[in-house]
């Protein structure tokens, strides 16, 4: 399925990246690296993550504590957030 990323989880992403980067050179490409993996881990089963809010779902993040939040809209997926786990949760929430 495509995924389409909304502008505010584009920056998530590129946040993280940065963060990361500024931490270690080279950190950054391996978060988005594992953003990528995630991405085609739900593209290709899209209901193996759980429902954790209505009906947004959550897939974990490899080696970062991220997690990206998405919904399944027919034939697309959305992908709403992409925020570190101890981020409050009404962050994203408001985003669905």
């Amino acid at each position: 399925m495509p995924i389409v990323v909304r502008p505010a989880a584009a920056a998530d992403i590129e946040d993280g990246f940065q963060w990361y980067e500024r931490q270690r050179p080279g950190l950054g490409d391996e978060f988005l690296a594992a953003v990528r993996s995630t991405f085609n881990s739900i593209s290709a089963q899209p209901a193996l993550y759980p429902v954790i809010y209505r009906d947004t779902r959550r897939a974990l993040l490899h080696r970062f504590p991220y997690g990206i939040f998405y919904r399944v809209y027919g034939d697309v997926i959305v992908v709403v957030a992409c925020m570190h786990a101890r981020r409050e949760p009404r962050r994203w929430r408001s985003r669905t």
